[in-house]
């Protein structure tokens, strides 16, 4: 999908991205803009929130760990404020828990970083008929391990100590394992 062709977005283009890796939001919001949309950008959930309330954008691309919170917190005003708004969920902690948990409360589509422009167009422009292809690589053991723990933890309402409990686990081992990436 070349860079300036400008898409059809209907009436409103609004875009509200929030991120908190602000090289990664800038090249985004450059790139976003190239295609027709008008971006606005957040690199905290209180900076979304207050954006959303301000006005509530027609599509937006939101981070899910942020410095300050959950950005699927971000993602639920935006349901509250404008059901219509299409909403992608990215993040660089890719689980099928949370992409669960972000599709439940709303979301549009959910994308693992890196992502790019191109995709995270599509993805915000989908109409949701097309099925994703299987993968070419099925999970490890140790993402089959990964995701269990992140269904349990959205299970619990994202509360480390009940989720620790459930798995029989330490509470610090438990927030070490949910500090790190999910492995490939």
């Amino acid at each position: 999908m070349p860079e300036d062709i400008h898409l059809d977005l209907g009436e409103d283009r609004t875009l509200l991205l929030v991120d908190d890796d602000e090289p990664f939001v800038k090249r985004l919001a450059k790139a976003m803009e190239k295609r027709g949309f008008l971006p606005r950008t957040a690199d905290s959930v209180a900076e979304g929130k207050a954006l959303v309330l301000e006005h509530a954008p027609a599509y937006a691309v939101v981070d899910l760990r942020l410095a300050d919170g959950n950005g699927l917190d971000v993602v639920e005003l935006l349901r509250e404020r404008r059901p219509d708004c299409r909403v992608v969920v990215l993040t660089g902690y890719g689980a099928i828990a949370t992409a669960v948990a972000a599709v439940k409360i709303g979301a549009t589509d959910y994308l693992s970083k890196p992502a790019d422009a191109n995709e995270v167009t599509t993805a915000l422009l989908s109409n949701g008929e097309s099925l994703p292809h299987p993968p070419d690589n099925p999970m490890s053991a140790d993402r089959v391990r990964w995701e269990h723990i992140q269904r349990v933890y959205e299970m619990c309402d994202r509360n480390v100590s009940e989720t620790a409990r459930r798995l029989n686990m330490h509470r610090r081992t438990l927030q070490r394992i949910l500090a790190k990436r999910s492995p490939k």
